[in-house]
């Protein structure tokens, strides 16, 4: 069974930064494709930023610029550093995760909240 723990979500002002992290088990993890996804107050989940298992990167355009999505393989670790933040990014993130051949899996989330 894959599990995944998010971690480094909290409270911070318009501008900060934050680094989610999320360690996941129970697979392959350099074979797998992670992702961020995020869901504002009385909104849908989006995907935020997403890393395959080759590195190769894509970023919702609200994002871009400001969020860098990583992985180190060692520490089966994926990261969110995000950057300049808005108002308009507080949500609850979520860790995804896509093996091959495989179902999703989801971690619980973690709340990142920014003040104005």
């Amino acid at each position: 069974q894959v599990q995944l723990v998010e971690s480094g979500g909290g409270l911070v002002q318009a501008g900060g930064s934050l680094r989610l992290s999320c360690v996941a088990s129970g697979t392959v993890f350099s074979i797998v494709d992670m992702a961020w996804y995020r869901q504002a107050p009385g909104k849908e989940r989006e995907l935020v930023a997403e890393i395959s298992g080759g590195e190769r990167t894509r970023y919702s355009s609200s994002v871009k610029g400001r969020y860098t999505i990583s992985r180190d393989n060692a520490k089966n670790t994926a990261y969110l550093q995000m950057n300049s933040l808005e108002p308009e990014d507080t949500a609850v993130y979520y860790c995804y995760a896509h093996p091959p051949g495989s179902r999703v899996y989801w971690g619980q989330g973690t709340q990142v909240t920014v003040s104005s």
